[in-house]
Formats: structure tokens, C-alpha cells, sequence
């Protein structure tokens, strides 16, 4: 290894320098890679920069000046055994030789490795960026060792394959340019031990390898990267002009920062899988989606195909299901693909608004129409004048006003409150709700006439409890939205909080999915959403055999076509492919007991 001897005076031992860095510096101050003590010497005199090839010693202040075997100079290439005199110090340069003798090491190398290596754990916790985080790591090994190649090789299938390369003067090294010896990385990867050949050409094991001759190999360290015993790859630091360079105070150092280098790995990795696992979930995602709706349930997609087909018609749509599970989402979906698409969309709540404004909400109401109508204003129904018209709850919709909303859909026209001039509308109505129509218009609470009007083509929406691992794709939706709004660091579901998903009943539907999760990203402690943070507790959670369950399911499937079909069990026996006696079989188990 290159050294500098130092000769301070009489009595006083000798001082060692090893020159393994890029860049050494000679000064009186205290930040110089070698100090010298002389008040001839300027603070910050001299460096030594080594190339790859040559050492050359050049001053760094104007009023600096230095002798080379006693000639007075400011630039100077270096040669074994060249005297160099600085202010009223003598050192000599010794490129290959080893001094030997009683002189005092100077362990600069220890000193100038725990700095980079401060250096290389700070910049690791700031920068995410895995090439970057590598190449930094590279470039401080090779000015800290004085190698002129860095290599870092990461293991895909066993097979140590290169992932970066760095040279002195901080760039990428070509991939054709080699530099590095495959036997070498080979053995290390067999091993899982270090390896430091101080002189490859001559070395006994590599001096055949093809590698090593070809590219003319000196001084060589290559060390694993393990992590929790794991080896993830190996990196390796190169010399081709100058052997003996690295000692096993070099190896050491290159080993600490392997491991740091494994802990860099593993998290990056587990980032990067992170990464993979959303873009796939965003793909699935966007495959899975019929607009703004998620779902991929036998019993979304016979609703997906009812939307297609009705969707370009003008005609009525009535939207059934239960509370929560996306009626309004399927009227705009129906508005979306319909001709209407670049009109507006209108949407009334019939169960919401108070029934002494309802009729206003609905139809408008000139000035002075009732206290507190300041200005005329027109109601939904114009609003949605060339667009869509979406009646929600339209099972609340008071009696009294069943008759204009007839008369409108009949004449489209409407006629503001405090007016007797009609105005014309062209409008499509969806309507939506939660109730048995059928069972109000028996009871007398929901005209027949303007049921038939509104129930030309029904879509009906399963409950989420119906819709299978639906809930987890949705559940996955909505807690990648809630993360990026409230910046957590939740990753995901455990497969606890899964379960509990899957066999929950959800009577909120969506919307309490939705709420569910929106709370458990703001107060979950873990980085995963765990049943608790849902709170889902065992009494919810009802894991049933499976033949219970289908059988559960057939009797809740046979009821709802039997809805559907108004109580008509031969026409429903019909439509399942069944006898009829099936039906009544379904229906004595659905009997109550007492009765």
C-alpha cells in the first residue's frame, strides 16, 4: 500500500502514513488527512491525488511551495522513494515497499471510515431513493479504500447479478467495461465469507481465472450483504494498478458498511414490494370498476350487464336495495352512459326535505309564493331539464304529491308553486329505494299507477354481506384513500381483519364499510388494520358450516326472487330451474315455529 514516512526531527519516532484515499490532504489544520505541526506549514498546503494510475502532489494556496528531491516545486508527480520536504519537514513517498522499524502508526483510515460511514447513515435516512442510496455508498467506499472500481451485485435465483458500478471519479462504470473478476463474486456467494487478494495476477487460487488476466487484477475486497442470515449480494471494491492496497483494516470497514447495506436492502426491498402490491391493487382496481362502483361478485356483474343494456334508452329505472350499498352510484352511472351524458345530473333525497318544501324542491315557486319566497326560483325538475332527474327514497314521497310527480312524468311538465303556467321538461326520472313498493301500494300508502310509471325496468343491488370478497376490494379502496388523505402509515389488512370482513353482515352497507375504515386509519396504533381498529368484535363475526351457509343462502335467494316475482311461486319455480315443490319446501323452512 502507498505510504508517506514522516521524519519530525531527533529523538522523535517516525510517523506512518498509509495513501489509500482519492485525495489526501497536508496541512497545519486540524481538518487535513495528515497534520503537521510546523509553523512553516500553511494551514491548508498541499494535497496528493491519485488517479487510478499516478499519485501527483500539487500545492493549495498561492504562497505554498514544496521540495521533491530537493527541487522547489508546485506540482509534481510522485515516484517510489521521492523525498518530499514541506516547511522544515521531510517525509518520503514509498509506493510498493513496506517501511520497517520502530515508527508510530497514524490510523487515519479508522478515523475517515467512521465519518463516512456517519456520513452514509444520515444520507440513509433521508433518501429513499434505493440507486442513489447505493451509489453514495459506493463512492464514499472507494475514496475511503483508494479502489478505482466499486461494484455492488444483488442475488436474483442465486445468481449474483450486477446492480451498480462506480468508479474514482464518481460516474457509472459501462456494462461492457468488466472491472470486475466473476470468480471472485462466485466464491464470496459459495462462502458467504470476505475475501481480500492482495495481488490477484499472482494470487495462487485466481491467478488462472480468465477474468483476472484479462483485465490485469491487483488488489481485490469483495464482501456478502447478509441480513438476519439472508444473503442478499455482495459488493466489491477493485485496484487494478497498485497491489497490496487494501489490508484487513480495509476489510473491516467495507464489512460495516455491507451491513448497513443489508438493512438498506431488506427495507428497500420490502418497500418496493409495498410499491408492487398497490400498483397491482390500483391495477385490479381499475379492471374491476364499472365507473365509480368496485366489484367483481357474480351478483355486481348480472347489475353491470342490466346497466348496459338500459342505459342508452330514455325509459324509467327503478333502483332497489337496502340502505348504504350505492343507489345513487348506479343513476349517475346510468346518466353517464346514456345520451343525456352531457347533460346535468339532479339528484333529491324525497325522504330528506320537509313536506311543505318538498313540492317547492320539486317544481320551483314564484316570488311571494309563501313566506320567505323572496325571488322565483325553478325546482328540480327544470334544473334537470335536458338531463337526469334522480328520485331518491322515492318510497317517502308524500301521498298528496304522487299525483303532481304522475301528472309531470305523463305531461313533462310541471308547474311552479304560486303559478298556473306549466313549463315544459325533458327530463329522464331514475328513482331509488329501500322499501317494498309493492307492499305500500297493497297498504294503500303508494299509488299503483305511478309505481308502474316509475317500474319499467328494475335494478336491483345486493347488500354487501351477498357480495362476497367484494367487501375486501372495496375495503382496499377506501383505505388507500383514507391513507393518502390523512397521511398514515398503515400498509394494509391483517388476515384476522379480513376474516372479520368477509363473515360480518354490514346492515350499513358501503357507507358503513366506508365510515369503518375512515375511523380505524385515524386511531389504528399498528401498520396493519386489525379487527379491533374496525370494530368488528366476535358477536359480529358469525363463521357458520358450509352447508349451513348454503343452505342460508338458497333460502335468502329463493325469497328474493320471489319478491321480485310478487309471490308467485310457479313463476319463480320457472325462473330457478326448480319444481315447484322446492319452493314450498323453502318456504315451510322459512315459517316460524309457534306458527
Amino acid at each position: 500500500m502507498p505510504s508517506l514516512v514522516l521524519f519530525p526531527g531527533p529523538g522523535v519516532k517516525t510517523r506512518l502514513y498509509n495513501v489509500f484515499r482519492r485525495i489526501t490532504t497536508i496541512g497545519a489544520a486540524a481538518d487535513n488527512t495528515i497534520r503537521i505541526e510546523d509553523p512553516e506549514v500553511l494551514p491548508n498546503h498541499c494535497q496528493i491525488f491519485f488517479d487510478g494510475k499516478k499519485y501527483e502532489m500539487s500545492t493549495l494556496d498561492r504562497n505554498a511551495e514544496f521540495h521533491v528531491n530537493g527541487k522547489k516545486t508546485r506540482r509534481q508527480t510522485l515516484q517510489d522513494q521521492d523525498v518530499v520536504r514541506i516547511g522544515r519537514t521531510t517525509l518520503q513517498f514509498r509506493l510498493h515497499e513496506v517501511p520497517t522499524g520502530e515508527f508510530t502508526r497514524e490510523e487515519i483510515g479508522a478515523r475517515d471510515s467512521l465519518r463516512k460511514l456517519l456520513e452514509f447513515t444520515t444520507a440513509l435516512m433521508e433518501e429513499r431513493d434505493l440507486q442513489q442510496l447505493i451509489d453514495l455508498m459506493l463512492d464514499k467506499l472507494i475514496e475511503l479504500t483508494g479502489a478505482d472500481r466499486g461494484f455492488l451485485f444483488l442475488l436474483d435465483g442465486g445468481v449474483a447479478t450486477r446492480h451498480s458500478s462506480r468508479n474514482i471519479s464518481r460516474e457509472s462504470v459501462q456494462t461492457g467495461d468488466g472491472g470486475f473478476s466473476d470468480s471472485i463474486v462466485r466464491r464470496v456467494v459459495a462462502t458467504r465469507e470476505p475475501l481480500l487478494v492482495s495481488d490477484a495476477l499472482h494470487d495462487q487460487e485466481f491467478c488462472s481465472s480468465q477474468s483476472v488476466v484479462s483485465l490485469k487484477l491487483c488488489s481485490v475486497m469483495c464482501v456478502p450483504i447478509l441480513c438476519r442470515g439472508d444473503l442478499l449480494g455482495v459488493i466489491y471494491l477493485g485496484n487494478d494498478n497498485v497491489v497490496n492496497l487494501f489490508q484487513e483494516e480495509s476489510l473491516s470497514i467495507l464489512q460495516v458498511f455491507a451491513s448497513q447495506a443489508g438493512f438498506l436492502l431488506r427495507n428497500a426491498i420490502l418497500i418496493h414490494e409495498l410499491v408492487v402490491r398497490k400498483e397491482q391493487l390500483e391495477l385490479k382496481l381499475e379492471e374491476l370498476k364499472f365507473g365509480e362502483i368496485i366489484g367483481a361478485s357474480q351478483a355486481m356483474r348480472d347489475v353491470y350487464r342490466r346497466v348496459e343494456k338500459v342505459a342508452t334508452t330514455d325509459i324509467g329505472v327503478l333502483i332497489r336495495g337496502e340502505t348504504g350499498v350505492g343507489k345513487e352510484l348506479i343513476a349517475k352511472e346510468l346518466h353517464r352512459r346514456s345520451a343525456r351524458a352531457d347533460g346535468p345530473f339532479v339528484a333529491i333525497n324525497c325522504g330528506a326535505i320537509p313536506e311543505n318544501l318538498l313540492e317547492s324542491e320539486l317544481f320551483g315557486h314564484e316570488k311571494g309564493a309563501y313566506t320567505g319566497a323572496h325571488a322565483a326560483a325553478p325546482g328540480k325538475f327544470q334544473s334537470a331539464s335536458k338531463g337526469t332527474l334522480f328520485l331518491d327514497e322515492i318510497g317517502d314521497l308524500p301521498f298528496q304529491l304522487q299525483v303532481k310527480i304522475l301528472r309531470a312524468l305523463e305531461t313533462r311538465q310541471v308547474t311552479r308553486v304560486g303559478s298556473t303556467k306549466p313549463e315544459s321538461v325533458d327530463i329522464r326520472i331514475i328513482a331509488a329505494t329501500n322499501k317494498n313498493l309493492e307492499e305500500a301500494v297493497a297498504a294503500g300508502q303508494f299509488r299503483q299507477d305511478l309505481y308502474y310509471r316509475l317500474n319499467v325496468v328494475t335494478v336491483t343491488l345486493p347488500p354487501l354481506r351477498e357480495r362476497g370478497d367484494d367487501v375486501v376490494l372495496i375495503g382496499n379502496y377506501f383505505l388507500q384513500k383514507f391513507i393518502r388523505q390523512y397521511d398514515s402509515k398503515i400498509r394494509g389488512f391483517s388476515q384476522a381483519a379480513q376474516t372479520a370482513m368477509r363473515a360480518y353482515s354490514w346492515p350499513g352497507n358501503v357507507r358503513e364499510l366506508e365510515n369503518k375504515l375512515r375511523k380505524a386509519v385515524v386511531l389504528a396504533e399498528g401498520e396493519l388494520v386489525e379487527t379491533d381498529d374496525l370494530g368488528l368484535v366476535e358477536a359480529d363475526v358469525q363463521v357458520v358450516p358450509l352447508s349451513e351457509a348454503k343452505e342460508q343462502f338458497q333460502l335468502d335467494y329463493v325469497n328474493r326472487v320471489l319478491e321480485i316475482n310478487r309471490g308467485n311461486k310457479t313463476k319463480t319455480a320457472r325462473d330457478l330451474g326448480v319444481d315447484p315443490r322446492t319452493i314450498f319446501r323453502y318456504l315451510e323452512k322459512d315459517r316460524p315455529e309457534d306458527e
